[in-house]
């Protein structure tokens, strides 16, 4: 048992510091990236404006907070795997994958996951120029509520990550798995607190929506960190329910896409 142990922790070592050098040669793409997510800190704007002319149960200074925590959920939760993954398939380059002793989804995570490490300067930069033009926004939470926070990031990670990995299993049978991602993320755009808080939403549609996977990607750990007022245990149990499930899916398929995938000639 013990020797499986450290045997995992050394092949997750070893891949991590391959893929966050990997990373590090793209630091100007990085830059980017890091850039391309700040439509949330466009829509403050919008939502301060209107929060001045309407009642939506939030302040201006609420509406700033929860914008940037969205902003920086956002950075540390982008998922990509189902556009690498899709390539893979089409290029033939899973093959070589296969003949390794581990899951070709590893290497994906780790990649993911070191990306995270390498665009955490670029995040912290853009929050110390934000908070220079918004001093009245800046707080620190509490150290409990601090690290309740990178929990609920780390968890809204892997349930992105897991939900469009099992959509790239359908590269096995399509050349467009990327499509599926694509019409997914019109109600994670919608529904997840992106564009706007739930708590602007009708009652009926907040009860609706907080069974569904997608607020627990970016409006529930936004809202611990600024303190806004959520369901923790219900959230943490949600999420990881749809994590599972998720991820029961996504071995299945695998299995039965390995089998399309040999009787293609792979």
């Amino acid at each position: 048992m013990k020797r499986a142990v450290r045997s995992a922790i050394r092949k997750a070592r070893a891949l991590l510091s391959v893929y966050y050098a990997y990373m590090l040669e793209y630091r100007a793409e990085l830059l980017l990236w890091v850039l391309s997510g700040t439509l949330p800190l466009i829509l403050m704007g919008v939502w301060i404006k209107a929060s001045q002319q309407g009642q939506f149960g939030l302040s201006p200074l609420d509406f700033v907070r929860y914008f940037l925590a969205v902003f920086l959920v956002r950075q540390f939760s982008v998922v990509w795997v189902i556009w690498e993954f899709e390539r893979e398939i089409v290029e033939g380059k899973l093959s070589f994958r296969l003949l390794q002793p581990l899951d070709p989804g590893w290497h994906h995570f780790a990649a993911h996951f070191a990306e995270r490490f390498a665009r955490l300067p670029f995040a912290i930069a853009l929050v110390t120029l934000f908070f220079l033009l918004y001093p009245d926004a800046f707080w620190i939470p509490s150290l409990p509520r601090l690290l309740l926070t990178l929990l609920t990031v780390f968890m809204a990670f892997v349930l992105r990550f897991i939900m469009q990995y099992t959509f790239a299993m359908f590269a096995f049978w399509t050349e467009r798995a990327s499509a599926i991602e694509q019409f997914w993320f019109l109600f994670y755009l919608f529904l997840s607190g992106m564009i706007a808080p739930l708590e602007v939403f009708p009652p009926v549609m907040q009860r609706i929506v907080q069974w569904t996977p997608f607020p627990y990607m970016i409006h529930f750990p936004a809202s611990i960190l600024i303190g806004l007022p959520v369901n923790v245990v219900q959230g943490l149990f949600i999420t990881l329910g749809w994590m599972l499930l998720f991820f029961a899916i996504n071995r299945w398929l695998w299995k039965k896409g390995l089998k399309q995938y040999s009787g293609m000639g792979a």
